[in-house]
């Protein structure tokens, strides 16, 4: 169910979830969250008769993601290694670090070893430049 916190206190740790056609009272044992609840807050919970559990922040999953991953890391990876797929990797794009890798093995084995070298100098420069700015987690690149 949607409510939205109509009341808490922090020295009894219960309060009360006010929805569109009733009242819940909770207990801080039932909260999810990372942060302590506030009156006004909008939740998500499970109703058990007039008690509420598993209730937990409606917008918390509308933070912006945060960055974890260094661009600039990544296009040195990937201007030097970038033939071996690493950049990728690190970018936690696996498929397709591992499709490069492959490619090199082919491309080396059929005596072209310089064409696999300019896909990682490509992409070293598109990082560089920002075009490629996200990991495979869709969060942005430091």
């Amino acid at each position: 169910m949607i409510g939205q916190i109509e009341s808490y206190d922090p020295d009894t740790q219960t309060g009360v979830i006010k929805t569109e056609k009733e009242l819940f009272t909770f207990h801080l044992d039932g909260w999810i969250a990372d942060v302590p609840p506030e009156e006004g807050d909008d939740v998500s919970f499970d109703a058990e008769g007039t008690f509420a559990r598993n209730i937990n922040l409606v917008g918390a999953y509308l933070e912006p993601p945060k960055a974890v991953k260094y661009k600039y890391l990544a296009s040195v990876l990937a201007l030097f290694l970038g033939w071996t797929g690493i950049h990728r990797l690190y970018l936690g794009f696996y498929k397709m670090a591992f499709i490069q890798l492959m490619l090199t093995v082919i491309l080396y084995v059929t005596g072209l070893p310089g064409f696999a070298a300019l896909w990682g100098f490509i992409e070293g420069i598109l990082l560089f430049g920002g075009q490629i700015n996200k990991d495979a987690k869709d969060r942005p690149l430091k």
